[in-house]
């Protein structure tokens, strides 16, 4: 008698932001909230911004807006042949407690890049530092409890979860009356809103370069999350990269984006400091400024910059989806060789950001390479 065989699927893996993509999730708008001001969210809202002091559910059209064009992204992916699956929503309008805080509302399940980090067969919920995302990661807990049913291989964790008591952040850090020149000298000083009481960092910090982890220290992530990052990945290399251009630093992904091994493209607002490029001029990678933005202000009840035009979604080595109105950015993307997929979303970036945040991998095909082989003296190493 034959005994059947069943073979279990590989579900999870992806080492990078531009091998093939086979398997993403793409994020909702539902029942999104504008969270209240607490100590880490009160530092990212520019001070000129209509959203200081408002918060609450956000108005149902500009939810529905946001849907439409996340549901289109979705088809646009099915058609270039990626899998997607999509979080199931749960009512953020409702306060959040734990023994250290209370806050009034949550947030959203629209940005998945923020939540979940995919480091080959392994998909880790982040620990984040703002209080109203503290659940953020069971929108995504039936996917992972499906990928953990169906394959043998997939490692599904979740980073210690920080306290968030008071102490993890400098209060008063900025008042209302501190100038960009004065940010930008903290930025440049990695003065942050953060404590280091703790390890706090977003999935969207980490730019994932096969055996080398690009982290940035910013308003999100501190350095004790990348001393922890090197602890728990003892074979891979972990970076500490900061943007002294920046007086938001958050989220590397609208700043320093890899396009396929060897080039990356770099918001000229926000250089990488040249003592930082060592790694990657002795690796023969090419660092491009990044097209100018096609607008000069965000979309209304945005906490993103203009910038959101290179966070763009890398598919294979020549294909990219960008934003469908970033005509500078698809016409440079163009220029670079690759074959540029229009995507409308600027109805969703209020909703926590572009094409790269409103996604997670799942699979990419691919696996865990050393683009960096030339080690030089590298002061980002932690």
């Amino acid at each position: 008698m034959h005994k059947e065989v069943t073979y279990m699927t590989k579900i999870v893996n992806s080492w990078n932001d531009f091998d093939p993509l086979k398997h993403v999730i793409v994020g909702r708008a539902d029942f999104s909230v504008i969270p209240p001001e607490e100590p880490a969210t009160s530092e990212k809202v520019p001070i000129d911004s209509e959203m200081r002091g408002m918060w609450g559910p956000r108005p149902t059209a500009t939810v529905e807006a946001a849907n439409e064009q996340l549901d289109n992204y979705v088809k646009i992916l099915e058609g270039l042949g990626v899998k997607v699956d999509r979080p199931t929503p749960l009512q953020w309008n409702q306060a959040i407690q734990t023994p250290d805080f209370r806050t009034e509302s949550g947030f959203t399940q629209m940005p998945p890049r923020d939540i979940l980090l995919t480091i080959g067969e392994e998909i880790m919920s982040s620990a984040n530092s703002f209080r109203c995302r503290y659940f953020e990661y069971l929108a995504y807990w039936p996917l992972m409890n499906q990928y953990f049913e169906e394959d043998p291989e997939f490692k599904w964790t979740q980073a210690p979860r920080p306290r968030l008591t008071d102490k993890s952040y400098k209060h008063n850090y900025y008042d209302e009356k501190i100038s960009i020149e004065e940010r930008l000298e903290r930025t440049a000083a990695k003065d942050f809103v953060t404590t280091e009481v703790e390890p706090m960092w977003d999935a969207a910090d980490v730019m994932r370069v096969g055996k080398d982890l690009f982290i940035q220290h910013g308003l999100t992530t501190n350095r004790k999350a990348m001393e922890w990052f090197k602890r728990y990945y003892p074979d891979f290399r972990v970076h500490a990269v900061n943007f002294p251009g920046d007086p938001y630093p958050i989220h590397i992904d609208a700043t320093f984006v890899p396009l396929r091994p060897g080039l990356i493209i770099n918001n000229p607002h926000r250089h990488l400091p040249e003592e930082q490029r060592k790694i990657f001029e002795a690796n023969d990678w090419q660092i491009v400024d990044a097209a100018p933005p096609a607008h000069t202000t965000p979309p209304p009840l945005c906490y993103s910059s203009v910038w959101l035009s290179m966070n763009c979604l890398v598919i294979d080595h020549k294909t990219v989806c960008v934003e469908a109105s970033e005509v500078h950015q698809m016409e440079q993307m163009d220029k670079l060789g690759m074959n540029v997929i229009p995507v409308p979303f600027r109805d969703a970036y209020a909703f926590g950001g572009g094409l790269h945040c409103a996604t997670a991998d799942v699979y990419r095909e691919g696996t865990c390479e050393d683009y960096f082989p030339n080690q030089v003296d590298d002061p980002t190493l932690v």
